[in-house]
């Protein structure tokens, strides 16, 4: 048997609605006594354009701490007064793809995640990350729109 450890875990990207998300999962943590958990995933596109436009390996390093740090200071700073994360994951690659296969390797996960305001015809032709991880996901998901 596997053992299972429960807790929120919160994708944030720093938009409003990861925003949001971390406030809700902030307070599922709180009111569950789970641990509280953030995760991010910096976008394999946006290290791809840095090294396209010419940016040392050690930049896109530095760039993608850089991005960990703005985005789970914003998340944490919509917590405040709700629940205190105990760890931050930063990831790097496709989001979608990132967040299942860490659902995967962490059962009991319930994820909480923002669904972002992209239009619709482009929603209809490329998908959502949430709706990726929605219909991929090994545990419990809670999608959070403003």
């Amino acid at each position: 048997m596997t053992n299972v450890t429960p807790s929120i875990v919160v994708a944030c990207d720093g938009s409003g609605q990861s925003l949001q998300a971390a406030k809700m999962a902030a307070d599922l943590a709180k009111a569950t006594g789970q641990p509280l958990k953030l995760l991010s995933v910096f976008p394999d596109s946006e290290a791809e354009r840095l090294v396209i436009n010419g940016v040392q390996h050690s930049d896109v390093v530095e760039e993608e701490k850089n991005y960990g740090r703005k985005v789970f200071d914003a998340a944490k700073e919509a917590m405040t007064g709700k629940a205190s994360p105990t760890l931050e994951i930063l990831l790097k690659g496709d989001p979608a793809k990132e967040i299942v296969e860490y659902l995967q390797a962490n059962p009991g996960t319930h994820l909480v995640l923002g669904r972002r305001g992209h239009s619709m015809v482009r929603s209809l032709t490329l998908g959502s990350i949430s709706e990726k991880v929605i219909r991929h996901a090994t545990g419990p998901v809670t999608v959070v729109s403003e």
